[in-house]
């Protein structure tokens, strides 16, 4: 005897409720449609700052991570200083960030992974983890703290209890102007 509880119906009535079902799933589409374009049309902010960051390569500049293109895509991984380990849900994402490198350059786009923890606490997750993605340090630079993706003195985001919070932050390259176009922070993750 089946443990299953579920309503069943005939297959005419079943159709006939996926069809009412596939409305709404069809405006809820022209809704992300819609909002999609919002965000495409949102204004952008000319980065004036000058922030640097720790990579395996040395200190690098925000223009330098656009790697020659003309785009920068950037995940805000929470790994803070003294953390032993990575956010869970950041490190699941980061699992699948190896194919990201293989389609984004494709598009004129850098792709980069940026906690406040010290390059060295990254660098030991990184080979613990075994990540090749490239993920740098903004510790000493106030760019985390700007971008609205760490705290400082001690005080925490609501509902998250940690200095710390993902999200994703784009930018683009025109000459030597930098431009924030999208930013987005609040994943609720740790």
């Amino acid at each position: 005897m089946s443990k299953i509880e579920h309503h069943v119906v005939s297959l005419e009535e079943w159709n006939t409720a996926r069809n009412e079902l596939l409305k709404k799933e069809k405006q809820l589409t022209r809704e992300h449609d819609a909002l999609s374009a919002e965000i495409r049309s949102l204004p952008w902010v000319k980065i004036t700052k000058q922030y640097i960051f720790q990579t395996t390569e040395g200190p690098k500049t925000l223009a330098e991570l656009f790697d020659n293109h003309t785009q920068l895509f950037i995940y805000h991984f929470m790994l803070g200083d003294g953390w032993k380990a990575g956010c869970p849900m950041c490190s699941n994402w980061a699992d699948s960030y190896e194919g990201i490198n293989i389609h984004l350059p494709h598009r004129d786009c850098s792709f980069k992974v940026v906690s406040s923890a010290p390059l060295d606490k990254i660098i030991e997750y990184k080979k613990r983890m075994g990540w090749q993605f490239d993920w740098i340090s903004a510790a000493g630079s106030e760019f985390n703290y700007d971008s609205g993706f760490s705290l400082k003195d001690g005080q925490t985001f609501p509902k998250i209890g940690a200095e710390e919070r993902s999200g994703i932050s784009c930018f683009l390259k025109d000459g030597d102007d930098i431009y924030l176009t999208y930013s987005t922070t609040g994943r609720v993750c740790h």
